[in-house]
Formats: C-alpha cells, sequence, structure tokens
C-alpha cells in the first residue's frame, strides 16, 4: 500500500476518534446540564396540562403536538441563539433578563391565586363562557408556548451555566441536545398524562377483570390527578419565578432576601432531623413562592389598575 494512503488513513482514524470523544464529552455534559435543570423540568410538566382542559379528547394530542413545536422553536431557534450571543459578548446582562422572565412566572402564578380567591380576572378564565373555541384554542396554545419560554430560557439558563467554560461549538452541542431530550420528556410526559383517561377507559372495556379494575381506577383518578397538576402547576410558577429573582438579586449583589431564605432553610434542616434535607428543600421552596406571590400579586395589582383606566381588561 503506498505510504501516502497509509498516512491518510491514519489521519481519518486520529479525526474518527477525537470525534467519537467528542461525541461522548458532548453526551455526558448535556446529561449533567439537564439533572442541574430538573426542577424547571418538573414545574413544566406539571404547568402545561392545565392548558389542555376544556378540550375533547381529539382535540388533545394536536394541542399538545402544537405547544411542543413551540416549545422546540423557543429553545433552538430564539433562546440557544441568544444564549450563545450573550454568552460570548454580553453575559452581564442574562441575570436581569432572567429576573423579568421570572417576575412574569410570579405573575402568571399570582393570578390564578387571585382568581381562585375571587378577584376579578385579567384574561380569560375556565369559568368563562367559550364562545369561538377556534380562538379559545389558539389563546391556549399561545399562552401555553409563552410559558414554556419563560421555563425554557431558565432550563437554557442552568444548562449554560454549567458549560460555560466549553468551547462555543461545545456548547451549542450540548445545549441543543439539552433542548430536544428535555422537551421530548416534557411533552411526552404531558401527554401520556392528558390521555390516561382514554386509557383507563381502553381498559375498562376489555374482558380481563383486573384490566378493567386498572381501567376504572384510571378512570376515577383522572379528574383528581389533572385538579392536583393544576394546582402544583400555579405553585410551580410561583416557586420558580420566586427563586429566579431571589438568586437573581443574590447574583447582582443583594444578598439580604436570598441570605433569608437560605437562613430558614438551614433553621429547618438542623431542627428537622432525619427529615431535614427534605423540610430544609421544602422551607426553601415555600419561601420562593411566597415572595413569587407577593411579587406576582403586585404587578397583577398594577396591570389591572391600567387595565381600569384603559376601560379594558390588561393582560401582557
Amino acid at each position: 500500500m503506498p505510504t501516502g494512503l497509509v498516512a491518510l488513513l491514519d489521519d481519518i482514524s486520529v479525526i474518527a476518534k477525537a470525534a467519537a470523544a467528542t461525541i461522548d464529552d458532548v453526551g455526558v455534559a448535556a446529561a449533567k446540564a439537564g439533572s442541574k435543570a430538573a426542577g424547571v423540568v418538573i414545574d413544566d410538566a406539571a404547568v402545561t396540562p392545565s392548558y389542555v382542559t376544556e378540550f375533547t379528547p381529539d382535540r388533545e394530542l394536536p394541542i399538545i403536538w402544537q405547544i411542543t413545536k413551540g416549545s422546540l422553536r423557543n429553545k433552538l431557534l430564539i433562546l440557544l441563539p441568544a444564549a450563545l450571543l450573550l454568552s460570548q459578548f454580553l453575559p452581564q446582562v442574562i441575570t436581569p433578563l432572567l429576573m423579568l422572565g421570572g417576575l412574569y412566572l410570579c405573575f402568571e402564578g399570582a393570578e390564578k391565586v387571585l382568581e381562585k380567591l375571587g378577584a376579578d380576572h385579567l384574561g380569560e378564565v375556565l369559568g368563562d363562557p367559550i364562545a369561538d373555541m377556534a380562538e379559545f384554542e389558539r389563546e391556549r396554545i399561545s399562552g401555553a408556548v409563552r410559558t414554556d419560554f419563560i421555563l425554557s430560557a431558565e432550563i437554557m439558563a442552568i444548562a449554560l451555566a454549567e458549560v460555560a467554560s466549553e468551547p462555543l461549538l461545545s456548547r451549542a452541542l450540548i445545549l441543543a441536545a439539552v433542548a430536544v431530550v428535555i422537551t421530548a420528556l416534557v411533552y411526552g410526559a404531558v401527554a401520556l398524562i392528558v390521555k390516561m383517561d382514554d386509557i383507563g377507559l381502553h381498559l375498562a372495556k376489555r374482558r380481563n377483570a383486573a384490566s378493567q379494575k386498572l381501567g376504572r381506577m384510571l378512570l376515577l383518578a383522572m379528574p383528581k390527578l389533572l385538579a392536583l397538576l393544576s394546582s402544583v402547576g400555579t405553585l410551580a410558577m410561583l416557586w420558580v419565578g420566586g427563586g429566579i429573582i431571589l438568586h437573581g438579586a443574590h447574583e447582582l449583589g443583594w444578598h439580604g432576601p436570598s441570605d433569608a431564605a437560605h437562613a430558614v432553610q438551614h433553621w429547618v434542616e438542623l431542627s428537622a432531623g432525619p427529615l431535614g434535607g427534605t423540610l430544609g428543600w421544602l422551607s426553601s421552596a415555600v419561601v420562593s413562592a411566597l415572595v413569587g406571590l407577593v411579587l406576582g400579586a403586585g404587578v397583577a395589582a398594577i396591570i389591572h389598575l391600567v387595565g381600569k383606566a384603559r376601560g379594558k381588561p390588561a393582560h401582557p
């Protein structure tokens, strides 16, 4: 074999090994970055099913698919390029932008709490008569994609923080992998949750007694599960939004609020014995949610007053 060909094949082998090692590194880094965003992923999965209520079963999966596509557009076409550009040229603006997103989540969560307490609502809610189902569907999808944008921004920011030292290309590949995998997991889980009643109905019609029993259990459990997820989704928006603002304030040099939250968590951990870790985390989440509720209620009050001044409901 000619020497030149041997050298070429040797070079190709070295390049292939380097590429394989890079792919492995990207996979490991993506898994690590994605795991850091697990809390926000859970919140995303809890929030989304509430946007699919009030629709007939045949529209549930198409609506989830539309939200999924919107989520991928958010992450890959908007947030990924923005994260790379900002991390490269303006890293100092990332925290303030995330805090604005967190404030929006606080507003969304506080608005739902206030509506449940009987306050005037700022937009269409489940109790309103639905005059145009097609328009109602478009509004629901738009609202879900808008909320997803904020949660996705937090996911991408957390992932970016884990890979900030990586080269630009590796950063892009890792963030893209995190975006695709997390979106598939979240909306796959959402699709399973909202179709669980159909699965239960199918099982209940089978001849097997065990299948029938399981199907009836699913049918009885689904309304309670959806109601629980709706409440969890509201709390999640307050918790994540409040947490983003506390963390952002700390990053910007205002340490008092986050230090107070950590002091509460530390006290609970020391006082709760074997359950200290779990109860400490829970206390931190409660403090974040209360901060989110106060801030969100303030924003909702301002928007409500502006809407009344203009003679119409106001909603971002």
